[in-house]
């Protein structure tokens, strides 16, 4: 979310299809964890929400910016900002339906999962 990830942590988190991520509503809120789907462009994770603006962690990373990803036993500390420029939107959406697609179609009950391409994106 600020861009200053690690090699290694670029590689798992590109290679990795599902990543839990850590939101609060506010420093003294309970922790609200689900599962994203991230992607890798430029060297920049981006995260983008399935319901867009009414999901919960992405009103949440909205209001309080501060969270975690978590990639197996692995948690990475994460500030997170929405990415506005139309390329770099465009550039996520691309890495989403290449990463992703596959799953989306193959999802097996007739359900897509599919995250909404649209600007509610936020770099990890």
């Amino acid at each position: 979310m600020d861009g200053s990830f690690e090699a290694e942590t670029l590689k798992l988190l590109d290679e990795t299809e599902e990543v839990y991520i850590e939101t609060r509503r506010d420093a003294g809120a309970p922790e609200h964890r689900t599962v994203v789907w991230a992607v890798v462009v430029g060297g920049m994770v981006f995260a983008r929400s399935v319901r867009a603006r009414t999901g919960r962690w992405y009103r949440e990373i909205s209001e309080n910016p501060e969270g975690a990803s978590l990639v197996g036993d692995t948690s990475i500390t994460v500030r997170a900002a929405p990415a506005t420029d139309s390329a770099t939107v465009e550039a996520v959406s691309e890495a989403s339906r290449s990463k992703f697609e596959k799953s989306w179609l193959d999802r097996g009950d007739g359900a897509s999962r599919r995250p909404a391409d649209d600007p509610e994106t936020f770099p990890a």
